[in-house]
């Protein structure tokens, strides 16, 4: 048995196993609930624990004592509050799922975001001339991965047909909600919350209640289309009023959707610079030495 001393303590091969299956646990809980609103109600966690480090360090004890509460409160909701995610989690436990791979499908999608606003656009208004109802969820920054669970998965590219195909009546999937991710359509035929302020919204038919819902809880934009043929759209909790014309439909997406994460393209856009930048490096550099 291998130990290296540091001071009075002693570091094995037992200790590395013990970090390693620490860290494997960590990583996979963190993989369970990417995608869902789980992450933001964590980072709120961290920064009450960083505001009780700090209240500690600096010896603030009405501050420290009023995080203590409300660190003890939470950690009585935490099983409430994780519930989807900790069913999810043994679920995939259960089947041997938990531990597999998770592809994300890109390549086929369009990767402007005008160009997918431009297909939004395009299908509410072919939705709304012919009177079709449709519940569109345009997923933020906020994953929407549970509500996704809830519908049918299709993993799609984006498309006008499609979204108009997925809304025709008689369809198998025509009941519900379509979640759109960047430019691939999600699943369809999800269930949404219901907007909570039912006092205010008792004149709103379900389909407006439930883009209030997800409105609500999430920072999602959710394109209404009623039977009528009236457009709205949905964000922050607040519904807009009807809009009949089709830039100005284009120009509210455009305003109230953010750009899509493009963190991993924007990282192997440096390395691949890097990886061209080198040649022209090293044949600099020879021509300095000759």
């Amino acid at each position: 048995m291998i130990q290296a001393a540091f001071g009075p303590f002693t570091f094995g091969i037992a200790d590395c196993v013990d970090i390693l299956a620490t860290s494997v646990l960590i990583y996979y809980l963190l993989l369970l609930i990417r995608g869902t609103r789980a992450v933001q109600i964590l980072v709120g966690l961290l920064i009450v624990l960083l505001i009780l480090a700090l209240a500690n360090a600096f010896h603030l004890l009405v501050l420290a004592t009023i995080m203590q509460y409300l660190l003890l409160g939470t950690a009585v909701t935490i099983p409430i509050v994780f519930q989807p995610e900790l069913r999810r989690g043994l679920e995939q436990l259960g089947r041997g799922r938990l531990f597999g791979r998770h592809s994300v499908q890109e390549g086929d999608a369009p990767a402007d975001r005008s160009e997918a606003i431009e297909i939004l656009t395009e299908a509410a208004m072919t939705l709304s001339r012919s009177r079709t109802g449709a519940l569109i969820a345009i997923e933020q920054q906020t994953g929407l991965r549970e509500f996704v669970e809830s519908g049918t998965t299709l993993e799609a590219k984006l498309s006008t047909e499609l979204l108009v195909t997925l809304f025709t009546r008689g369809t198998p999937l025509h009941d519900g909600a379509v979640i759109v991710r960047e430019a691939i359509v999600e699943a369809a035929g999800c269930f949404l919350p219901l907007a909570e302020n039912v006092a205010t919204d008792r004149h709103l038919g379900s389909r407006h209640r439930a883009a209030l819902g997800l409105t609500e809880q999430t920072d999602a934009v959710v394109i209404v289309v009623s039977e009528s043929g009236a457009i709205s759209v949905a964000r922050d909790g607040r519904l807009s009023r009807v809009i009949e014309d089709r830039e100005r439909l284009r120009k509210v997406l455009l305003a109230w959707t953010r750009p899509p994460r493009a963190r991993r393209r924007h990282r192997e856009g440096v390395f691949a610079n890097l990886r061209a930048l080198r040649p022209r490096v090293a044949s600099r550099t020879e021509e300095l030495r000759t």
